[in-house]
């Protein structure tokens, strides 16, 4: 049996038998007709897209390839390696292997007859030197900024992306429960963030949470205990920990866990690419007053913003609310981090990505919309004594909202 043969005969068959859930030809169709909606308003005759989440999205393959969406007429995927898993795994019928991107322009001539004049590139995340070399290739075509383009398409997930996020939230939920059996006195803060994502693995967790940016590192969990969940590093959050080495100098670290002190587990789930994201609270014992007050303040400030979800609600105005409570609350000078490094949001979208739309932040003045996916994150911390937090994913319905993350609000005690 050629490899060929195999791929289509019995991959499909073996993938299938292991839960693998390709996605249909009419969710595709629904996106890509988004696309074009907003394609034409942007003035954009064709769309190349090169992030291999975007083509993810629009093509349901992650082979290594690159996506052409024309205004008009199927879209073109375009296969580097490897084209036939690529043909197995997308429902898109123009799937051609190509075997460098100087073909590019002769496989768009002849499936489309002609360029257009104005093609949208993702230029938020295309290295210079790539965007150098599209244009070489297409001298005649005019290159526009097509990244807004496709994230504002993503930003409204359809029933079929939403049911991805739900598994993602029950394997998150397994992993937390998990984890009040795992955890004991002694344990360093990597040995019981390895644990825990051993066991997220045997539940279905791929391992991996993708972000749209450059130079973002992180592990898909923070385990942060004590003076190290007061400690600020590299990414945009409250805080950071102090990770492993300053090569990496963030998440956990080999800081002994101790009995009584608060310890922050945020564990960022994924399941066929869609993330689920969740912050609870563990102890060994009690945790002193301070850190349980602050605690229920957290609870209280994330009500406070589900309250708010329903679709026309602005963003930031649920954010600038969280600030006003946690000013009532008495914790101005803690919340979203320590004095002069807090962070300007609340909320962010997430899907396929920890950074899609919306933002519950300062700047961010539209409308929350029915369908949109975000998780709701308060956090305070305490430099030198630790930090404390409460996180759901959450999609917003017709009217409200609903939980993805199916998680009890209590401390995990042991």
């Amino acid at each position: 049996m050629n490899y060929e043969h195999w791929v289509h005969e019995e991959l499909e068959t073996l993938s299938k038998s292991l839960g693998f859930r390709y996605t249909p030809l009419d969710e595709l169709e629904n996106r890509l007709a988004r696309l074009r909606k907003a394609m034409a308003k942007e003035g954009l005759e064709g769309l190349l897209v090169v992030q291999k989440m975007a083509c993810y999205y629009l093509s349901g393959t992650a082979q290594d390839g690159l996506l052409f969406v024309p205004l008009e007429g199927k879209p073109l995927l375009m296969v580097r390696r490897e084209v036939e898993r690529a043909r197995v795994e997308s429902a898109l019928t123009e799937v051609v292997a190509t075997q460098s991107i100087r073909n590019l322009p002769s496989l768009i001539q002849t499936y489309y007859g002609r360029f257009p004049k104005t093609i949208g590139l993702e230029l938020d995340v295309l290295p210079a030197k790539d965007y150098f070399r599209y244009q070489d290739l297409f001298p005649v075509v005019k290159f526009r900024d097509g990244s807004l383009v496709i994230r504002d398409t993503r930003k409204i997930k359809s029933p079929f992306e939403i049911d991805l996020m739900k598994v993602a939230g029950e394997i998150g939920k397994k992993v937390y429960q998990r984890g009040r059996e795992i955890l004991k006195e002694g344990m360093t803060e990597i040995q019981f963030g390895g644990l825990l994502e051993a066991a997220a693995k045997t539940y279905g967790h791929e391992g991996l949470l993708r972000v749209r940016s450059l130079n973002y590192e992180a592990y898909t969990w923070h385990v942060l205990s004590g003076p190290s969940g007061g400690i600020v590093s590299q990414s945009d959050s409250p805080m950071g920990g102090l990770g492993l080495s300053p090569a990496f100098p963030v998440g956990a670290s080999r800081k002994v866990m101790r009995a009584h002190e608060p310890i922050l587990v945020d564990f960022g789930t994924c399941y066929h690419g869609y993330q689920a994201d969740q912050t609870r609270m563990f102890s060994i014992g009690g945790m002193g007053k301070k850190f349980t007050d602050a605690y229920n303040a957290c609870r209280d400030i994330h009500d406070t913003v589900l309250e708010e979800t329903r679709p026309g609600t602005n963003c930031e105005e649920i954010f600038q609310k969280t600030i006003d409570l946690a000013q009532k609350l008495g914790y101005q000078d803690n919340y979203l981090g320590p004095p002069g490094l807090q962070t300007r949001f609340i909320g962010h979208g997430i899907g396929l990505e920890l950074n899609e739309f919306p933002f519950l932040a300062q700047g961010h003045s539209y409308p929350l919309e029915k369908g949109m996916t975000l998780a709701v994150e308060p956090k305070i911390v305490f430099p030198g004594e630790g930090s404390v937090g409460f996180e759901n994913t959450v999609v917003v319905t017709e009217d409200g909202y609903e939980i993805l993350t199916p998680l009890g609000q209590d401390i995990f005690q042991v």
